[in-house]
């Protein structure tokens, strides 16, 4: 039996029953054989950042926060785009985390769903290479329209979509696979 790899999935949606939410649901039954998803869905919790307390004494919710992303061995971000642009609390997370190390090298899986999405996939790719993980252009997925394209159960009702979940999937399990990364023993 294979060594399942820990991913920690971010929601970046505020929204309790967001159709990012539904998707990472459907991406952790594609690859429950794979993975093991810890997802987190409550960036709204977290602090507003702080640039003096970043490196000394960061809030609790914080130290957890990056913790997780370190302890991973890949990270999956699945965002609306808010305006624009990603949402602030997808923002704010990541920026807490600038001042660490604990997104250096990490394999990642970028999935912007949202009505447009464009610019907000755009910036979420740069912001994720400026703090340097890891990724290419089959690990992230713009789905736009996504209200239209998944319904109230949770069922991808588009074919395109599926098959476009699907590939970024396998995708995502093939960089984790061949990514040279380990987890850090702690922030």
């Amino acid at each position: 039996m294979k060594d399942k790899k820990n991913i920690f999935a971010i929601i970046g949606s505020a929204s309790k029953y967001s159709a990012n939410q539904k998707l990472v649901d459907v991406f952790a039954k594609l690859t429950e054989n794979d993975f093991n998803l810890t997802i987190y869905s409550d960036l709204k919790s977290l602090p507003h950042f702080d640039p003096e307390h970043s490196s000394d004494n960061p809030p609790p919710q914080i130290i957890a926060f990056r913790e997780a992303v370190a302890q991973a061995d890949g990270i999956l971000i699945c965002t609306p785009e808010y305006v624009f642009s990603i949402p602030s609390g997808l923002k704010n997370a990541i920026e807490w985390c600038v001042a660490t190390t604990v997104f250096y090298e990490k394999p990642i899986g970028l999935i912007t769903a949202s009505a447009d999405g464009q610019k907000g996939h755009e910036e979420l790719q740069l912001i994720m290479r400026t703090v340097m993980t890891q990724f290419t252009d089959e690990t992230t997925l713009l789905i736009r329209g996504i209200k239209g394209k998944i319904n109230q159960n949770g069922e991808i009702t588009d074919h395109k979509t599926r098959e476009d979940l699907l590939k970024f999937s396998e995708a995502y399990k093939n960089l984790i696979k061949t990514a040279s990364y380990s987890p850090l023993p702690g922030v």
